[in-house]
């Protein structure tokens, strides 16, 4: 009787062996990531695409697609200057075409100082001209189809347009799902950087109305009252305060680096506001790990302003922690001094 105990012990204590690494593992997955950008007004955009480059090469992340919700003439070429800089050439990419009825068409914004002219003349690219690359919402929907259900993380840090065009879109060869039970389907969280939060002592009021939700404020309103998965978001007024660039604009360093380029190009020499980075790690590493959330519901107006319903549920902001932004800043400094692992 006490060796068959004894057996027992030891067969538990082999379990637990096997168990606790394979948890450890699972925990430490890939978060795959589709990336929705404006790219081109800032150069927070840029940040934010390499740090998901750099999360990628450290096995934090996954880059599934990067998808344009802006359409100047060279987006898709710039977005592929990144991917192919960082060794993922490969990487879908799409653009805005085709549009849903009523939602006006995507902005089309262009840059600071040329620099989306500039990369594109000095680093490689296999793409011409957005013509070559598929629509956004048949990315979306190809991107979407072949991943496990209730897995992906949607970052969008520009206008709504696509994800708009998304929910309203019907069955297709890829899915015989229409857009919103896809989305609900297969998407984790949404994570945007948008809006503007007050009504706590951390976080200032920002500008009447924010510039990703007013650029295409049709699109903006029907995403926030219909997407069916939980939304974070990363305000104007947070974003303004988490300071970054510094470290990879003063390096010596850097290996011919489209990424240390732009960011010499368009700032003043020093750290910026870091709008878009705020919400790769809130995407990557947990709303929680470098900020505080607020839970309610936003809403926005058809002019693009908003506010929030802290009675509602299913949305987030996030806010300062007590003991400030340091970490965060810390991390998105670390990663944009990232150079590509070849």
């Amino acid at each position: 009787m006490i060796m068959t105990d004894r057996i027992k012990i030891l067969a538990i204590g082999l379990v637990c062996l096997i168990i606790i690494p394979i948890q450890s593992v699972a925990q430490n997955k890939a978060v795959p990531v589709i990336y929705d950008t404006d790219m081109g007004p800032m150069t927070d955009d840029v940040g934010a695409i390499a740090m998901l480059h750099a999360l990628a090469d450290k096995g934090e992340a996954e880059i599934l697609a990067t998808i344009a919700s802006n359409r100047h003439p060279t987006i898709a070429q710039v977005i592929d200057v990144f991917n192919t800089y960082y060794g993922r050439p490969n990487i879908p990419i799409g653009v805005p075409k085709g549009v849903a009825v009523e939602i006006k068409d995507a902005p089309e914004v262009c840059c600071y100082g040329g620099w989306t002219n500039y990369i594109v003349q000095n680093y490689p690219t296999d793409i011409r001209s957005n013509e070559v690359v598929p629509g956004a919402v048949e990315v979306y929907r190809k991107v979407l189809s072949e991943q496990p259900d209730n897995s992906v993380t949607i970052v969008t840090v520009g206008f709504m347009t696509n994800l708009s065009d998304l929910l309203v879109s019907g069955p297709d060869e890829y899915s015989d799902l229409n857009g919103e039970d896809l989305v609900k389907t297969k998407v984790k969280e949404l994570v945007s950087m948008a809006g503007t939060f007050s009504g706590s002592v951390t976080d200032p009021q920002g500008p009447d109305k924010e510039y990703n939700l007013y650029m295409d404020a049709r699109a903006s309103k029907h995403v926030f009252e219909e997407w069916p998965t939980e939304i974070i978001f990363s305000g104007f007024a947070l974003g303004a305060k988490v300071r970054s660039g510094g470290p990879i604009i003063k390096s010596s360093d850097m290996n011919h680096s489209p990424i240390q380029d732009v960011m010499r190009m368009v700032s003043s020499g020093s750290s910026g506001g870091s709008f878009d980075q705020t919400a790769i790690l809130a995407a990557v590493y947990g709303a929680e790990t470098y900020f505080d959330v607020v839970s309610g519901r936003i809403t926005v107006d058809w002019d693009g302003s908003n506010g929030w319903d802290s009675s509602g549920n299913g949305h987030y902001y996030l806010k300062e922690k007590k003991e400030g932004f340091r970490d965060a800043e810390e991390k998105i400094n670390e990663l944009l001094m990232h150079q590509p692992t070849r």
